[in-house]
């Protein structure tokens, strides 16, 4: 058993939300139940995560999307509204990292992808620093073929000019504007979650390769792996709960 307050603490010194400008509010967005027990851990806040979360007897979840965004109708109503009720009848917390958790450089979603592909970076580029990038180990062929071994699901290649790759970047997630800085930074392949029409003609006229994985599948290593650490320190259950999704 753990104090929430502790747990906040816990995670806030480990992913250093004060240092990212985000488009939504990372910690603690909704208060349950002092004492923590057991944590879930998932992608996103997601009416049928929260669900799945409790019925596994957890009074603590950590996600990486959370409830409320920058620009939203702030108002408890609709399908916002039931997910807040579930989790305020159940009395459990939910925390939610955005940024802070795929940045992190050994735990978020960015490391522990790279980990999986057997990739390591060794510098960072994009907007607040958020993209990786580092020396290739495989073909472009043999990178595709990865993904789809480790993320259970084939990419979207785009092969540019077929260079051989010596550099590739990646940015988990909803990246695809990433792929100009990728391409200012070196890369000869960039990895994301998603594409995007501009995204084509780019990856032809650079001839860097561009690879759309999936939002999901590519952001489903952080939290758990954030989870379980924080889980660990306190001596309590963990549980990573996986719902697919093929966006």
């Amino acid at each position: 058993m753990a104090d929430r307050k502790d747990i906040a603490s816990c995670l806030d010194q480990l992913l250093r939300p004060e240092g990212f400008k985000d488009y939504g509010p990372n910690g603690l967005q909704v208060e349950g139940a002092r004492e923590v027990r057991r944590i879930a851990s998932g992608v996103t806040a997601s009416l049928a995560f929260i669900d799945a979360a409790l019925a596994a007897g957890a009074d603590t979840l950590i996600v990486h999307h959370g409830l409320f965004w920058r620009g939203q109708d702030g108002r408890l109503t609709g399908w916002l509204a039931e997910r807040v009720r579930r989790l305020m009848a159940a009395n459990a917390n939910l925390f939610a990292y955005h940024l802070p958790l795929d940045a992190h450089a050994e735990l978020g979603n960015n490391a522990q992808l790279g980990l999986r592909l057997g990739l390591m970076a060794d510098a960072r580029f994009g907007d607040q620093d958020l993209g990786f990038i580092g020396p290739a180990t495989a073909p472009l062929d043999a990178l595709a073929a990865r993904v789809q071994q480790q993320l259970g699901r084939a990419p979207l290649l785009l092969p540019g000019d077929g260079r051989a790759l010596r550099r590739v970047a990646w940015c988990t997630g909803g990246a695809q504007g990433y792929f100009e800085a990728a391409i200012a930074a070196g890369a000869d392949a960039f990895l994301t979650g998603e594409v995007s029409e501009p995204q084509q003609h780019l990856a032809r006229e650079t001839g860097v390769a561009f690879l759309a994985c999936g939002h999901h599948a590519t952001e489903r290593f952080g939290a758990p792996a954030v989870a379980a650490q924080v889980a660990g320190r306190f001596g309590l259950e963990h549980a990573f709960i996986d719902l697919d999704n093929p966006a």
